[in-house]
C-alpha cells in the first residue's frame, strides 16, 4: 500500500492496487517500488511537525447528525440512489468511488470533514472532470446545496444504500453501457428539412443548413471558382493549387467541373501524403526511439509509406485496421501487410535500461500499443484503465489487460522483403536461364570428356605424373591430445570436438612418386572452425611450432628441410614459416595479420632428394604448442611433389592416391568393361573432369552464379511480430529480454 498525498486539494487518497495476477493464473502480490521511499516519506512529515490531538466533538454533535439523518432519509438517499448508485456501489463501482455505506464513502476519498473540502461537490457543481452525473443534465442547485448541507452536517445514513448483498468486484460492463453512441452500428438517418432548400447540395448541406436556421444564422454565399480550388486543394492535398489547374477549374464550364476537380485531387500522390500525416501523428509514429539518447529507427519509413499507399490505393478501412493490427499473422506473405505492423511498435522506447527497468518498460511499452490502440481505432482512452477501472468510460482494468495481452510477445524486427517484384522477378528470370544455360553447355561437354577420357586411360601410366603435387593418402593420424580428424572427400583432414591447449600430430600416408623434393601443408578454412578458420584458436589462428619428416620405419630419420615458402605469414620473424623447423619449438608459422578465413599453404624444400620405395610410407610429425593455447590447425592437406622448383604452385594438385589406385583398376580392367558401371570409374572420371579446363570454366561460372544468387533487391523493413529475432538496441548487453512470456494483471 502506498499514498499519494494532494497538497492542492488538501486530499489524501488510498490506494493499494498493486496487486499482480498472472495472466489465466491466480492472482499473486507484488509491492511497488515506491513503497519504502513514500513510506520514509511520510515518516519525515511525522517527524518534522509537532503531533496534534485530535479535534474536538462538537458540542451540537447529536443535534446535527440527527439533522444530517432526516435530511439524508427525505431528499439525499433518493438523490444518491437515482442518480448514483448504479454505478458506485449497486451494479459496479466505477472509478474506484462506492457510496453503498458510509465507511465506503468516507474510505473513497471523495468525501473529507466539510462540502468545501470534498471532491465529490467539485465533481457536482462541474468545477473538475467527469462531470457527475456522467453523461446526465447537471443537478438541479437546490439538490447540490442539500447535498453540501448533508456533508457539512457529517454525511450520516440511516442505513446501507443497497440491500448487503456484495457488489461485482471491479466495473461491469452494463446493457446500458453498450448503448453508449459511439459503440453503436451506422444507421440511415433523415437529413432534417430546411426552408431553402435551393441552397443544399447534398443530404449534408441539410444538416448544415438545419443548425444555422435553428440558431438564425445566414449561411455564407457560394465560393468563387478561384476560392474553392485553393480550399479543397489544401483541403485534400495540402499544398495550393498551381495557376495553370487554377485557370482551367475558373474556365471549366462543364457542370461536372467540380467532381472532376475531386477526382484528380483524390488521384494525386500527394492525397496520401497529406492524410497519411494526420493518421501518423496518432498512430505516434518516429523514425527513431525516442527518449535522451534518440537512435534511429533506419527502417521504420516503411509504415509511412503502408499509409500513404493505403489512402491512395483507397483501401478499405476494416483491412486498414486489420493490417496494422495483425499483418503479419492475417497476410504474412504480403509486404504492405508486414509494414502495416509498423503502428504497433511505433512509440517511444528508453534504449538504455538497468536490470531493474526492464520489466516496467516493457509493461509501459505494452501500455503504449494498448493506449494508442483504443485512440486510433476505438475513440476511447483506454490507457486511464491501466491503473483504475475507467472513469467514465465502460472499460474494466480487466478488460484493459486482457487487451494487453495480445500484444504480450510482440517485438520490433526487421526483415527482409521484396518491395520490387517486377525487377526482382526479371532478375530471378535472367538467373534461371543463365544456370540452365550452363547446365546445358556441361551436358554436351560431357560425352566428348568421356572419349577423351576412355583414350587417356589407354595411353602410357606415366601420363599420371602431369601435376606437380599428389595428394598423400594418409592412412593414420595420431594426436597427443586425443583429438579426432574426420578425412574430407578432398583428401584433407578435419579436426572434431573441442581444440586442446596444446597438441603434436603424428600422420603416416603414401603416394605413387618415388623421389619427392618437398612437401606442402595446406591450412584449410571451413564453417566449423572459429571465423572459418584454417586454425582453433578463438580468432581462427594457429601457430606450427615444429614440423618433422621422416619414414614412418624409421621416424629417427629426419629429413633435412633446407627452406620454406607459404603464402601468407603473420611475419617475418617468430611468427613466419621458417620459424617452424628452427630451434625453438614454440616459434613458427600463423597466419593473423589478414590471412584469419582464407585458404593458407606452405611448401618446404627438402635438402635433398629422397627415394621411396612403393611400399614405404612418410611421417610428418607437427607440434603445436603455443603459450596463448589452441594454436593447432583445425583442417589440413599434405601433398609431394618431385619437380625440382615447385615455388609458382603452392596449391595445384595431382591425382590423390584413391585416384591412382581408381585409375590403375580401370587400366587392369577389359576395355569393354571401361564404362561408368564400373565400381571405380566414379573416382577416376570425376578427377579427370575436373581437370578440363572447359569443364572447370563452366563449373567455376556455376559456382559462381549459384553464390551470388539471382541478386533480388530485397529491403530491410521495421515490423512488429513475433517469433523473429529482435531489433537490438543498448539494453541487449544487459540482457533485456524484449518481451515477457506472460503479461500480468496489475491492480
Amino acid at each position: 500500500m502506498y499514498l499519494t498525498i494532494d497538497i492542492n486539494a488538501s486530499r489524501t487518497v488510498s490506494n493499494d492496487k498493486h496487486v499482480m495476477a498472472q495472466r489465466h493464473s491466480p492472482t499473486i502480490s507484488s509491492a511497488p517500488r515506491c513503497g519504502i521511499a513514500c513510506l520514509l516519506g511520510l515518516l519525515g512529515l511525522i517527524l518534522v511537525q509537532p503531533m496534534q490531538a485530535a479535534p474536538p466533538v462538537p458540542a451540537d454533535h447529536v443535534e446535527r447528525a440527527k439533522a444530517g439523518t432526516k435530511l439524508f432519509k427525505e431528499q439525499i438517499r433518493a438523490v444518491l440512489v437515482q442518480q448514483c448508485l448504479e454505478c458506485h456501489g449497486g451494479q459496479s463501482v466505477k472509478g474506484d468511488f462506492d457510496l453503498s455505506t458510509r465507511e465506503k464513502l468516507f474510505d473513497s476519498g471523495f468525501i473529507d470533514q466539510t462540502a468545501a473540502d470534498s471532491y465529490l461537490v467539485e465533481l457536482i457543481e462541474h468545477r473538475a472532470e467527469p462531470h457527475m452525473p456522467l453523461k446526465a443534465p447537471k443537478l438541479p442547485i437546490k439538490v447540490i446545496e442539500q447535498i453540501r448541507r448533508w456533508i457539512d452536517l457529517g454525511a450520516p445514513y440511516d442505513a446501507p444504500l443497497t440491500d448487503g448483498t456484495p457488489t461485482a468486484g471491479g466495473l461491469v460492463v452494463t446493457d446500458e453501457d453498450r448503448q453508449f453512441w459511439s459503440f453503436q452500428p451506422l444507421r440511415a438517418v433523415t437529413p432534417p428539412e430546411v426552408s431553402d432548400g435551393e441552397w443544399c447540395r447534398t443530404d449534408i448541406d441539410r444538416f448544415i443548413l438545419g443548425r444555422l436556421e435553428a440558431e438564425g444564422i445566414q449561411p455564407n454565399r457560394p465560393a468563387d471558382r478561384r476560392t474553392l480550388i485553393r480550399r479543397v486543394s489544401l483541403d485534400l492535398t495540402g499544398l495550393p493549387p498551381t495557376y495553370e489547374a487554377s485557370e482551367a477549374f475558373v474556365q471549366d464550364e462543364s457542370p461536372d467541373a467540380y467532381a472532376k476537380l475531386i477526382d484528380q485531387l483524390l488521384a494525386s500522390p500527394q492525397y496520401g501524403e497529406r492524410w497519411a500525416r494526420h493518421w501518423m501523428d496518432v498512430a505516434r509514429f518516429a523514425e527513431s526511439h525516442g527518449y535522451e539518447q534518440d537512435y534511429d529507427r533506419r527502417t521504420a519509413y516503411h509504415y509511412r509509406d503502408f499509409l500513404i499507399r493505403a489512402l491512395n490505393d483507397d483501401m478499405p478501412f476494416n483491412q486498414f485496421v486489420a493490417w496494422q493490427l495483425a499483418g503479419d499473422e492475417l497476410a504474412p506473405d504480403d509486404p504492405e501487410a508486414l509494414k502495416a505492423t509498423g503502428f504497433i511498435g511505433a512509440g517511444a522506447f528508453p534504449t538504455q535500461l538497468t536490470e531493474e527497468e526492464f520489466e516496467s518498460a516493457r509493461y509501459d511499452e505494452l501500455d503504449d500499443i494498448v493506449a494508442t490502440t483504443g485512440v486510433a481505432f476505438l475513440g476511447l482512452s483506454t490507457g486511464c484503465a491501466r491503473c483504475h477501472d475507467h472513469k467514465y468510460d465502460p472499460i474494466s482494468a480487466k478488460d484493459y489487460y486482457r487487451l494487453a495481452s495480445n500484444f504480450t510477445k510482440a517485438i520490433r524486427t526487421e526483415v527482409e522483403l521484396d518491395l520490387d517484384p517486377q525487377a526482382n522477378g526479371i532478375a530471378q528470370t535472367q538467373f534461371e536461364t543463365k544456370r540452365k544455360e550452363l547446365e546445358q553447355h556441361q551436358a554436351e561437354l560431357l560425352p566428348r570428356i568421356q572419349q577423351e577420357f576412355l583414350a587417356w586411360l589407354s595411353e602410357e601410366e606415366n601420363a599420371l605424373q602431369h601435376g606437380p603435387w599428389e595428394v598423400i593418402d594418409i592412412s593414420q593420424v595420431t594426436s597427443s591430445a586425443g583429438t579426432t580428424y574426420q578425412q574430407q572427400p578432398d583428401g584433407s583432414w578435419l579436426a572434431q570436438g573441442d581444440a586442446p591447449n596444446q597438441e603434436v600430430l603424428t600422420i603416416q600416408g603414401r603416394f605413387s612418386r618415388h623421389d619427392i623434393t618437398a612437401l606442402r601443408l595446406e591450412a584449410l578454412t571451413d564453417e566449423s572452425l572459429p571465423r572459418k578458420g584454417p586454425g582453433r584458436a578463438g580468432n581462427g589462428n594457429f601457430a606450427l611450432g615444429d614440423i618433422r619428416i621422416s619414414l614412418a620405419a624409421s621416424p629417427e630419420s629426419n629429413v633435412a628441410i633446407k627452406a620454406a615458402r607459404a603464402t601468407h605469414q603473420q611475419n617475418d620473424s617468430e611468427l613466419s614459416v621458417a620459424a617452424s623447423f628452427d630451434d625453438d619449438p614454440i616459434s613458427g608459422w600463423a597466419v593473423d595479420a589478414g590471412g584469419i578465413g582464407k585458404d593458407q599453404a606452405a611448401v618446404f624444400d627438402l635438402a635433398s632428394a629422397v627415394t621411396l620405395s612403393d611400399q614405404t610410407e612418410l611421417q610428418i610429425v607437427l607440434t603445436f604448442n603455443h603459450p596463448n593455447g589452441q594454436h593447432a590447425l583445425g583442417r589440413f592437406r599434405l601433398s609431394v611433389t618431385d619437380h625440382a622448383s615447385p615455388a609458382a604452385e603452392l596449391h595445384q594438385s595431382g591425382p590423390p592416391a584413391n585416384v591412382i589406385d581408381a585409375i590403375a583398376a580401370l587400366r587392369m580392367a577389359p576395355v569393354e568393361q571401361r564404362t561408368p558401371e564400373h565400381k571405380h570409374w566414379q573416382t577416376a572420371f570425376d578427377w579427370y573432369r575436373d581437370a578440363n579446363a572447359n569443364w572447370k570454366s563452366l563449373t567455376d561460372q556455376l559456382a559462381a552464379l549459384n553464390k551470388n544468387g539471382p541478386q533480388l533487391k530485397l529491403t530491410k523493413v521495421l515490423i512488429t511480430s513475433e517469433g523473429l529475432p529482435h531489433l537490438s538496441h543498448h539494453a541487449d548487453g544487459r540482457g533485456f529480454p524484449h518481451f515477457y512470456p506472460e503479461t500480468y494483471f496489475l491492480t
